[in-house]
């Protein structure tokens, strides 16, 4: 039985929300952030992913995605196990100070599901919703670049780093997008 919502059309443009199990706030840390950085801009470099937006918040990831080779499904599992297991690893070896709780929460949830190994970071749900028309396009862009404004992060969008309205806006920007036409 399949959880979550599915990507029936492999070379269709996705808004996709990535969780932490339990909401736990990993992103709070630069390092762990950082690694969804390197992943997001390897998957586009090197795994013909387009990055349409993001923004990365303290517990969860929105992204606007499309795959160039019609293969959305395999990246998305592609980066999810590898952003799992490279902040794992980095929570296991660093002097992160919540590194215990950390780690028992992650137990906890894999033990729920049968299909998980000894940890899970990111909820099996990827909550991809497709993008068929501009406005809900455009709609799931703001949705996205408000959420830092919206959390009461930031005044103004461009100014989270942690987010794709820099790339928009022509600020300095930490990883390229391939920018959309709104």
């Amino acid at each position: 039985m399949s959880t979550g919502y599915q990507i029936y059309d492999q070379s269709g443009t996705y808004f996709f929300t990535f969780q932490v199990v339990d909401w736990v706030d990993v992103f709070t840390r630069k390092v762990y952030r950082n690694i969804v950085l390197q992943s997001l801009d390897q998957c586009r470099k090197h795994k013909g992913l387009q990055v349409w937006a993001y923004v990365i918040m303290s517990n969860h990831v929105h992204t606007i995605w499309s795959a160039e080779n019609g293969n959305l499904s395999d990246i998305v599992r592609d980066f999810k196990r590898h952003t799992a297991s490279k902040i794992l690893k980095e929570i296991k070896e660093s002097g992160e100070s919540r590194k215990d709780w950390m780690l028992k929460r992650f137990e906890l949830v894999a033990k729920r599901h049968k299909r998980n190994s000894a940890l899970q970071f990111w909820t099996h749900e990827n909550y991809a919703i497709e993008l068929v028309s501009h406005a809900f396009s455009c709609q799931k862009m703001a949705y996205i670049h408000e959420n830092p404004v919206r959390s009461g992060l930031v005044e103004k969008a461009e100014d989270w780093m942690y987010s794709s309205q820099r790339n928009y806006s022509g600020l300095a920007c930490l990883i390229e997008i391939d920018k959309a036409d709104i």
